[in-house]
């Protein structure tokens, strides 16, 4: 019997050392799962402020990709009007040396013939004129309209003053010389006389 007593009495101790450190084990798992959750507090603040960082500059990154698209797209239009632009004018230099040749023409072309080696002369120098004319307008050079027009100081320069019945206030009277427009660009305006 003593050593029945003494199992009992040794399953009693054992059995209160189980309960005591099964409450040990929980008390200890909270003690730490308390640190373990405000450890993952503070690491998830960690991870979202590193998180925000990294959004920032991944959205710096990619405005800063747009901005060079960008740049780079208006170099690129730039560039292309620039060479549409020169290759539509590309005759602008060629043309402006040449309109006083075709002055010289017009004014050679405005004497009087008064035999037939003169005229013959005048003759071949109005086929040269209208094929230099010719050649001109295949470029795009076109002659700028003046006397009788309405005056436009975009196209035409006033030299002169004067007063004609035949024509009305503001109206171009006469020119001294001709301007030139090669296609949608100026390249001389017309001197005239403008009526008051």
């Amino acid at each position: 019997m003593t050593e029945e007593k003494n199992n009992t009495i040794s399953e009693e101790v054992e059995s209160q050392t189980n309960e005591h450190a099964e409450l040990t084990d929980v008390e200890v798992e909270t003690v730490f799962g308390e640190d373990e959750n405000s450890t993952d507090q503070s690491t998830t603040v960690d991870y979202a402020a590193e998180i925000q960082a990294l959004t920032s500059k991944l959205e710096e990154a990619d405005n800063r990709y747009l901005r060079l698209q960008a740049d780079f797209d208006n170099f690129r239009r730039r560039t292309r009007l620039d060479i549409e632009a020169g290759e539509k004018y590309k005759a602008q230099k060629l043309v402006t040396e040449l309109l006083p040749v075709l002055d010289n023409f017009e004014r050679g072309l405005k004497v009087e013939a008064d035999n037939e080696q003169t005229k013959s002369l005048l003759q071949g120098m109005e086929m040269v004129y209208r094929s230099l004319v010719d050649a001109l307008k295949k470029e795009g050079v076109e002659p700028i309209e003046a006397v009788g027009k309405e005056f436009d100081p975009n196209f035409h320069q006033a030299v002169m003053q004067g007063e004609d019945e035949n024509f009305g206030s503001n109206i171009v009277t006469d020119e001294f010389q001709k301007g030139y427009m090669l296609k949608d660009r100026l390249i001389r305006p017309s001197m005239v006389k403008v009526n008051q």
